[in-house]
């Protein structure tokens, strides 16, 4: 097997006339240029160059040879050029994973707009509320809700501060009025969803540094969160839902805050990616792009419900 760089020597060697000159021009010893020379001679069981004291000149062999190793230099730099991109062009496949309801209600619009703003991008959005490894599953980015607890991959905070919010539509309340302590909330049915493949069906609330934990129950169970908050807004019941994802729903009146003064779990949003060499271009405007809408809307939550 041939070494690039053991090509690349006897290819200036050739056109320098000199492995002295080749040496000098990639700041190497002649030694190690003649090394690498015989590296090739051994590999090709010929000999390359006819050597003297005064003059270095190619044999036969080493003329017929010549084209063909330029010419397999020529293919591999062509070709990494085709995968070493610059780093300000935007092109090529961008595969994401992203939680479904994340996904379809607050960044659906955002992946869209980017994607028109660099036409040379394809984007592959995989929806899915199992957690992504980023490391088997055929994805460059994902999104994913939790605290990073794993060093081997990349994580980029999108949202540190999200929290949970208990949810409920203006129907729901109208039915069954606005319940002021979590053991009077907890008497009605809730909206229950699959969390990392267990029921979350225990939920946590703090009010002055004071937690208490919830303990529902429901008839309604689904491993999809878009699921659970369009069921919120049919209103069959009420929901826990990160706040990111019911942002918009709450600030057109479609769900309303249950016991606002609680204050719910923590689930700061992170951009993952399994390695930093893959923080490409595309993977850092994105992240940019989603980063600085998460904090629009939070902060358009501060301001509350917008009249109509």
């Amino acid at each position: 097997m041939f070494r690039l760089e053991d090509l690349t020597l006897f290819v200036r060697a050739a056109a320098l006339g000199s492995f002295s000159d080749a040496a000098r021009e990639v700041g190497q010893q002649p030694a190690q240029v003649s090394a690498a020379i015989k590296r090739l001679e051994t590999t090709l069981n010929i000999r390359l160059f006819a050597r003297s004291t005064r003059s270095l000149r190619l044999t036969p062999e080493g003329e017929t040879w010549l084209p063909y190793a330029t010419q397999m230099l020529d293919t591999l730099h062509a070709g990494l050029q085709k995968i070493q991109v610059p780093d300000d062009e935007v092109r090529g496949t961008l595969q994401i994973a992203v939680p479904s309801d994340l996904g379809r209600n607050l960044l659906l619009n955002v992946f869209r707009a980017f994607r028109q703003r660099h036409p040379a991008l394809k984007l592959r959005i995989l929806f899915s509320d199992h957690r992504t490894d980023v490391f088997k599953d055929p994805v460059d980015v994902a999104f994913r809700y939790g605290d990073n607890d794993d060093a081997s991959f990349i994580s980029l905070p999108v949202a540190p501060e999200n929290r949970r919010v208990l949810v409920a539509s203006p129907q729901w309340i109208a039915r069954h009025g606005s319940p002021q302590t979590p053991e009077a909330l907890a008497q009605h049915p809730a909206l229950l969803y699959v969390l990392r493949g267990r029921q979350f069906d225990r939920w946590t609330l703090s009010l002055n540094g004071v937690v208490e934990h919830m303990q529902v129950s429901g008839a309604i169970i689904s491993d999809d969160a878009e699921v659970i908050r369009r069921l919120a807004i049919a209103g069959e019941g009420f929901a826990y839902k990160s706040a990111l994802d019911v942002s918009d729903n709450i600030r057109a009146g479609r769900l309303r805050v249950l016991l606002p003064h609680y204050q719910g779990d923590r689930v700061p949003l992170n951009m993952i990616c399994p390695h930093r060499k893959q923080l490409s271009a595309a993977v850092r405007l994105l992240y940019e792009e989603v980063r600085a809408h998460c904090e629009t809307v939070q902060a358009d939550a501060l301001r509350g419900p917008v009249d109509v």
